[in-house]
């Protein structure tokens, strides 16, 4: 496993790392290659089903090493204490399209304001399995210490920080869970729950019985922090992996 003792890891607890200006773009091994990383738009047919959200992938610079920003849920939130990138849900009513849901997400769950993130590019939508759409943007975070973060307590119980040269060079470890279509359920008081009247609509009879929806792989970074896995680490394995196209 990655050493992190020789690299700086920092946590919103107890590490502050002064900030030292930013280097040149040319200096940088992978900031410059972020700009190239834009994914091709298209319409996904009956979206409107779906939860629809953004996030922000945020890179911060420290002494002329980059790092990518994660946050641990808190526990009054769902999925309390999962490791995740700064997003939710799209708000018809305040943004215009999805880059001003993960920015504004953003924003409030640090406690930064809006100019102190630099959009950098789309890295493209991801459709979950159990319906979700996360549209992901890459931001930078222009601070000079981590201790500018007010973070919003209800809804981060932590951030930390980790190299992204860790996982441009790690592999993740690759899972899988098994997703079963049913068109019944029996409920907790015994009674049978219909979601698909498979004998009245004359459809065949194998749709009654549960049918199996394939394998869903689940993606899982061990790090000394903690470990990210699921959606979290779907994005981060596409990024690293636009990255080493870029420069290969």
């Amino acid at each position: 496993m990655f050493n992190f003792l020789s690299r700086k890891v920092i946590s919103h607890t107890y590490i502050r790392i002064p900030f030292l200006q930013i280097k040149s773009a040319i200096d940088l091994k992978y900031s410059n290659q972020l700009k190239k990383i834009t994914s091709q738009k298209c319409s996904i047919i009956g979206r409107e089903k779906y939860l629809n959200s953004a996030v922000l992938i945020p890179l911060v610079i420290f002494d002329g090493i980059e790092y990518l920003l994660f946050e641990k849920r808190s526990l009054l939130v769902r999925q309390p204490g999962e490791i995740s990138f700064p997003g939710g849900h799209f708000d018809g009513r305040t943004d215009c399209d999805f880059s001003e849901t993960a920015i504004r997400e953003t924003c409030e769950e640090l406690g930064i304001s809006k100019n102190k993130i630099d959009l950098i590019s789309s890295l493209g939508t991801l459709v979950a399995p159990m319906g979700v759409i996360v549209e992901t943007y890459i931001g930078l975070i222009k601070i000079s210490s981590i201790d500018e973060l007010n973070i919003d307590k209800k809804e981060v119980d932590r951030i930390f920080l980790l190299p992204l040269q860790h996982f441009v060079d790690t592999k993740p470890d690759e899972y899988f869970t098994r997703l079963e279509l049913h068109s019944f359920i029996i409920n907790e008081k015994g009674e049978k729950e219909e979601f698909l009247p498979v004998k009245e609509l004359g459809l065949p009879e194998q749709y009654a019985l549960p049918w199996r929806g394939g394998k869903h792989r689940v993606l899982v970074y061990k790090t000394d922090e903690e470990i990210i896995w699921g959606i979290t680490a779907e994005l981060i394995y596409e990024l690293t992996k636009k990255l080493k196209e870029q420069i290969d």
